[in-house]
Formats: structure tokens, sequence, C-alpha cells
């Protein structure tokens, strides 16, 4: 069972196109009759879900946005996004390497040249293959200017030397997106210190690290990256010296309503899960949503669901008509993975005993939906640009 909003028209954007149904009822089908029953197996062992990953490539649920002449299908983020929540809906954890993929391939798209992109984004068409984003530090997450990974320039090469961490599809991407300081100066800012290179995974001197346990989304690929003297062509860079910070910044305004996707699609499943458990279970003589108590739970969840839903909606139709997004997108991303934590810890409630049983799904929904407070920005860093952004606005009109 699942009691979803109706996507075919919504007061951000225009009525969703036939292509744009046609993907949404591929990616419902594709979560519910092959990720739902195998998702608590890949949780419980972290196996990484290779197979499954590769039907979803075949049917055409990865890669949408890699632009035309790469081969790929030039979809909008509004579209991709779609894709997101339907399959978190089956398991975040074994959609997060497609997302985590997308998000390498983004900075890609926004500035890599016909060249890099027909190289790097068309090998993803060709073959079922990922990428990863390698920016976090061990010393260094929300504090990009932390960021210790050096390129040194030396003839046609760089060199780069650094680690690290946390990184999604680490042991199984085919090539990194990879932002290192190219300026030597601890002083310079940000925007100006660092670079985005392409590198490719087997390149000597790459060593991923052993694959980390967590807590959620087990059943992602997640270690940090050694890098020592490795060696990376002078065309691999993206743009030019400097433009690194730029490039990643403007990247999480095309990813950041795709990961608040990812929270809706997990609150979804934790209401429906909640109401079909609401429906059945008795006390007192009467199904429990009968009761005041867990009626208004349920519609507590379904209004948080609707508006998260709504605000990535309007986060990617801002960044695909051209219009800067970044305070939405934040927006979105913060509502969203509150309410898919929300969601979850009530559907355990509701289902008392049952949910604290990993025999159901609502346990693993909730250790699920803790991460989306943390990756692509912790809540902390939206609310930060979410004050700044109004704050700005509310000064220029004093």
């Amino acid at each position: 069972m699942s009691i979803s909003f109706n996507y075919e028209t919504c007061s951000t954007c225009a009525e969703l196109s036939d292509t744009q149904r046609e993907i949404q009822e591929t990616a419902r089908k594709f979560a519910r009759e092959e990720i739902a029953p195998v998702a608590a197996h890949h949780d419980r062992t972290g196996e990484f879900p290779t197979e499954l990953l590769k039907k979803a490539w075949s049917v055409g649920l990865s890669n949408i946005k890699i632009p035309a002449h790469c081969g790929g299908l030039d979809e909008s983020v509004f579209t991709g996004s779609l894709i997101s929540e339907e399959l978190s809906w089956g398991c975040a954890g074994i959609n997060l390497p497609l997302e985590s993929s997308a998000l390498a391939q983004t900075p890609v798209v926004l500035a890599g040249s016909k060249d890099q992109q027909k190289k790097y984004l068309g090998r993803l068409v060709e073959e079922p293959l990922l990428a990863a984003y390698c920016a976090t530090e061990p010393g260094a997450g929300s504090d990009v200017n932390g960021i210790r990974t050096k390129a040194v320039k030396k003839g046609d090469e760089y060199i780069l030397n650094g680690q690290k961490m946390w990184i999604s599809n680490a042991g199984v991407a085919n090539w990194y997106f990879v932002l290192a300081r190219t300026d030597p100066d601890p002083k310079a800012p940000a925007s100006r210190a660092f670079s985005a290179f392409i590198v490719d995974k087997d390149t000597p001197g790459i060593q991923p690290g052993k694959k980390e346990e967590m807590m959620g989304q087990r059943a992602s690929d997640t270690r940090g990256v050694l890098f020592e003297d490795v060696r990376v062509p002078k065309e691999n860079i993206l743009v030019g010296e400097g433009q690194g910070f730029k490039i990643s910044m403007r990247t999480f305004d095309f990813t950041r309503p795709a990961a608040s996707a990812i929270a809706v699609g997990i609150a979804q499943r934790a209401f429906d899960e909640a109401t079909k458990y609401s429906l059945q279970r008795k006390a007192f003589g009467t199904p429990i949503c009968n009761h005041q108590a867990v009626a208004f739970m349920l519609a507590d969840m379904v209004i948080g669901i609707e508006t998260a839903r709504l605000a990535w909606m309007k986060a990617a139709w801002e960044v695909d008509n051209g219009k800067r997004n970044s305070y939405i997108a934040s927006i979105a991303k913060s509502h969203g993975s509150e309410i898919a934590n929300r969601c979850a810890s009530d559907a355990v409630q509701i289902l008392g005993g049952y949910g604290f049983n990993k025999e159901y799904p609502v346990e693993k929904l909730m250790r699920d939906a803790k991460v989306t407070q943390i990756y692509e920005g912790t809540t902390q860093i939206q609310k930060m640009i979410i004050s700044r952004s109004l704050l700005a606005t509310a000064s220029a009109g004093t």
C-alpha cells in the first residue's frame, strides 16, 4: 500500500510530461518489485547491490542528466529527483550509489569541456559504471577551507597528495571528482584556493580504504581514499585553477533537490508502513488508526511529507528554469531531512514493539533517515545558508 501524492499537477511546476510520467512509473515499479524485496538483505549484510544497479542502468534509471551529445537523456533536475524519491521508497541505501554518481557527474555536466564530458560521462552511458565525489576529508567537512589535499603543477601534470573521507562509491567508482588546493597561500580565499579535477580511479597512487560500517544506508560503498603522488594530466582540470570552490558550490544547487527527494522517499515509506499497520492492529476493540493519538500522528506525518515534497519540487523547478535556487534548495534539504527523521521515528512509535524489531522495515528507515541530515551539507549548514540569504534580503530592503 502506498498513499502517494498526485504528481500530475503541482503549484510550483507545470504538468508532468509524458516522458516524466513514464520515468516515474518505471522507477516506482522498480522500487517495489526489485529494490524493496531485497532491501533488508543488503542492510543486514552491507553487500553492495551490483546486479541491482546494473538493472537500474539497463532500464534507464541512472545517468539521466548526462548531455545528449554524450549519449545521455539530458533530463532535468526535477525528473532526476522524481526518480530519487521513488527509488528511496524501496531503499535509500540502494539508491545512494546512483545519487552519489550523479553528484560526481554534475560538476562535469556544469563545467566540463565537451571532450571531458564525452570521455568521462560518455563511458557511464556505455557501461553500468559509477563515479564518486571526493571533497570531504578527516578534518574538513562543512569547512571547505580546511581541505588539505594538494595538487601541485609540474609540467603537463598535477601531482595530487592528500586524504579524503566518507566518500560514497569510493571502492566501486570508475573515476573521481576531486577538490584539491592549488594555491599554496594558506590565506588565499576559498574562491580561488581550490581546483577541481577528474581522476581515473586506476591511476597509480590511489588507495581506497576499508569499507565503513555505517548505521544506515548500509548498501552503499563508503570509504576513505588516499592519494599519494597521483599524476593527473592538466587536461583533467575543470575550467582552470582556482575554480574548484565555485564549481563545487554550484553543484549543490543542482543536487540538493534530489537529496531532499531521497528524504521524502524515506518519509513516504515510513508513513505507508505506519498507515498499513494502524489499519490492521487493534487496541481497545478498534483499529488503532481510530484512536485520535495515532490518527493525529499520521496527519502530522503527511503534512510534513507534502510540504517537503513541494519544497524539493520548487527547488528543482527553479534551477531547471535558470533561477538561482540556493535558498530554496537549502530549505528543501533541511526540511526534507527533518521530516524523514520525524516520520521514521513516528512510524516506529506507531508499530510499537514491532517497530523496534528488524523483521519490520521501519527501524531500518529510522537508521537510513539520520544521514540525510548530514550528507550534502548538514542541517546546520543549510540553516546558515538560509539565514544569510534572508538577512541579506532584509538588509537590502532597509
